[in-house]
C-alpha cells in the first residue's frame, strides 16, 4: 500500500521503535511506516488501518508491537476473532497484560458476554493500571448489558472512580456508560444529571454526551435556509435555531446516585 511522502516512520513511539530495531534497518523503516499509517488512520478510516497492518503483520510478525497493532487495526474494523488471535499473541510474546480489557471486548463482539464476564473476575485484573481497571469495569457492565442485566450493568459501574470528582482520562466514558445504563433500565432523571457530568468532564469531545443531554431536555436543532430575509449579496446564510421544552430535572435520591 502506498505510502504518503511526508511519513518518515520516525513519528512512532520510541519503545515500538526499540523494538523495531531487532530487524534490518530497511525493513525496521518500512514497517515503521506502515505503523504510523495504522495510527493515522484507525480512528477516522479503520479498514485503511487494517490494511496498513496487515501489511506491517507481513513483514515482522514475531514483533509485539506489530501485532498489538494489528490487533487493535481489526478491533477497530470489528473484526474481533482476529482482533483477539492479534492480542493474545502480543500478550505472550510480553506477558503485559495490559490488552485483558480489549480482549475480554473481544468476546463480547464475538457474541460470549458470559467469557467477558469470566475475564472480570480474573486474576489478570488485579495486576491492570487504574485505568485499565476502570476499562475492564466498563467491558464488564457492557456485558451485563448484552444478557440483558441491566441493574447488574448500573451496580457494576458503581465505584469509587465513579463518585470521585476528580476528571481522569477516564472519567467521561465512566460517567457516559453510567447514564446510558440508567436511561435504559428507565431512570431518565438520573440519567440527566449523569450525562450533564459527563458533559462536565468530556474535554476533548470524545462522547456524545452533549448531544444526549440536549436530547433528554428537548432541545432541537434545526438548519434553517431562508433565502427570502437571510439571503446576502454572497448567498444564502445558514441558521441555526434551537428550541426547548421545559424538562423535570429534579435530581433522583441520594440512593441513585453514587
Amino acid at each position: 500500500m502506498p505510502i504518503p511522502e511526508d511519513v518518515t516512520g520516525e513519528e512512532i513511539d520510541k519503545d515500538v521503535r526499540q523494538e523495531l530495531q531487532s530487524l534490518p534497518k530497511t525493513l525496521a523503516e518500512d514497517v515503521a511506516k506502515n505503523l504510523v499509517m495504522v495510527a493515522r488512520l484507525i480512528d477516522e478510516d479503520p479498514e485503511g488501518a487494517y490494511g496498513y497492518s496487515r501489511v506491517a503483520l507481513r513483514l515482522a510478525s514475531r514483533v509485539a508491537a506489530v501485532r498489538e497493532a494489528a490487533g487493535f487495526a481489526a478491533y477497530a474494523s470489528q473484526k474481533y476473532s482476529e482482533a483477539l488471535a492479534e492480542f493474545r499473541a502480543a500478550r505472550r510474546m510480553t506477558g503485559n497484560v495490559d490488552l485483558w480489557p480489549v480482549m475480554a471486548d473481544c468476546e463480547r463482539g464475538l457474541g460470549r458476554p458470559e467469557k467477558a464476564l469470566d475475564m472480570a473476575g480474573a486474576p489478570e485484573v488485579q495486576k491492570l493500571d487504574k485505568a485499565g481497571q476502570v476499562e475492564m469495569r466498563l467491558v464488564a457492565a457492557g456485558a451485563r448489558r448484552d444478557m440483558g442485566q441491566l441493574d447488574a450493568a448500573i451496580v457494576t459501574l458503581q465505584s469509587s472512580e465513579l463518585a470521585s470528582n476528580s476528571v481522569q482520562p477516564w472519567t467521561a466514558r465512566l460517567r457516559y456508560a453510567y447514564a446510558d445504563a440508567l436511561l435504559a433500565a428507565g431512570r431518565r432523571d438520573a440519567a440527566r444529571d449523569w450525562f450533564a457530568k459527563a458533559v462536565e468532564a468530556d474535554r476533548d469531545g470524545s462522547t456524545d454526551a452533549s448531544d444526549r443531554l440536549a436530547e433528554l431536555d428537548g432541545v432541537e436543532f434545526v438548519d434553517a435556509l431562508d433565502q427570502s430575509e437571510d439571503e446576502g449579496d454572497d448567498g444564502v446564510v445558514d441558521v441555526v435555531t434551537a428550541t426547548a421544552t421545559d424538562t423535570d430535572t429534579d435530581t433522583e435520591t441520594d440512593a441513585d446516585a453514587v
